[in-house]
């Protein structure tokens, strides 16, 4: 497949609400796009990197920088979808821009092929159940509503964000609220020390799905000894970022559950062989999400439908998070979103609604 040339756009997509974690809040996504352009057919990718560099060393700016520079020198302009890791593997790290020119490349290959990126990667179901990601609140009641919104929206999965001091409390609240019944797991993002173990065994009584990457995301032996400490299930998501790095949390018994971020392991890819080695060592899995448009989002729901993907992931409506979408928006079904069914992502960004929230746009002639 020849590429005749790359747009990076920027679009400015305001949250419904603030979603606050344990490293900072955001108000707004700042998003890059990536869009490939072919004889054939054209491709888009969503860069997941937040604005600055707090979920991980990535940030937006030099995502698009490193894409310019580096990674668009380095692909040839004949190429098929599954070399591009090949062609960049010389430029270290930068996974989320990675992963969205590889996504760009791949819906390009697979709208000439006809194909859905749900067949192309070996989706078994025709749509997912969805989870849903709380943010920290100012309140507990404020909390209680929040998910009493969720849940009534049909969400099988309730996903708190949590912090030292926002932890223990908050949990048993939405526990007494809304009974044992209610799937419910925590996440952390890195904010506590094994020094914690004792407080995080804790959270053992409230019969969690599991508590998500509790400890520094470069720390794989300290997650193998909090295992040995808590009976709650050990999610890893920062710490995981191929393959290689998933194979060595579960020779270590860092973790006994995977969240899958294609943007945060460089592409799709990649990420359905870390769904294919979790599912040869009976590792569950389960899609993480970036507040991704519903561009990112269509890939992630194809993803999510692959056999490995026991657990609800975070492939939440698009309301959840945007008032007006890039696409035509993702709407929850009995708890469940479709897998789209055209050729490639399946979704197309509506012309208008585009335009109006680009901030920037660069052609780039290959």
């Amino acid at each position: 497949m020849k590429i005749t040339g790359v747009e990076l756009r920027r679009i400015a997509m305001p949250l419904v609400a603030p979603f606050r974690t344990s490293f900072g809040t955001e108000t707004a996504r700042d998003v890059l796009l990536v869009r490939v352009v072919t004889p054939d057919a054209e491709g888009w990718g969503e860069c997941v990197a937040m604005s600055e560099p707090l979920y991980s060393a990535e940030y937006v700016d030099g995502a698009a920088e490193v894409i310019r520079r580096f990674l668009l020198p380095a692909l040839p302009r004949d190429v098929h979808a599954q070399d591009v890791a090949r062609a960049l593997e010389p430029i270290k790290g930068h996974r989320m821009a990675k992963a969205a020119l590889e996504t760009a490349v791949l819906d390009a290959q697979l709208r000439a092929a006809g194909e859905s990126l749900g067949r192309f990667l070996g989706a078994a179901r025709t749509r997912v159940p969805c989870g849903v990601s709380v943010g920290i609140m100012d309140s507990v009641p404020r909390l209680l509503d929040a998910v009493a919104g969720y849940l009534d929206e049909g969400y099988v999965r309730i996903k708190l964000k949590i912090e030292p001091g926002w932890d223990i409390e908050p949990v048993r609240a939405v526990r007494e609220r809304f009974g044992d019944d209610v799937l419910l797991q925590v996440d952390a993002n890195a904010a506590y020390s094994l020094t914690d173990a004792r407080h995080l065994a804790r959270l053992d009584d409230f019969d969690l799905l599991l508590i998500e990457q509790p400890l520094a995301n470069d720390d794989l032996v300290q997650h193998a000894k909090l295992a040995t400490r808590v009976r709650t299930p050990i999610c890893l998501d920062e710490s995981i970022e191929s393959a290689e790095h998933a194979a060595a949390a579960i020779a270590l018994g860092s973790c006994s559950i995977i969240n899958v971020k294609p943007g945060r392991l460089g592409g799709y890819l990649e990420a359905r062989r870390v769904h294919d080695l979790c599912r040869a060592n009976g590792i569950a899995v389960w899609c993480g999400g970036m507040l991704e448009t519903g561009l990112g989002r269509a890939a992630n729901v194809a993803l999510a439908a692959l056999p490995g993907f026991t657990l609800p992931g975070d492939t939440s409506g698009s309301r959840r998070y945007f008032a007006t979408d890039v696409t035509e928006p993702f709407e929850l079904v009995d708890g469940h979103l479709e897998v789209p069914k055209g050729p490639g992502l399946g979704v197309e960004p509506i012309p208008s609604v585009l335009d109006e929230v680009t901030t920037a746009t660069e052609w780039i002639t290959l």
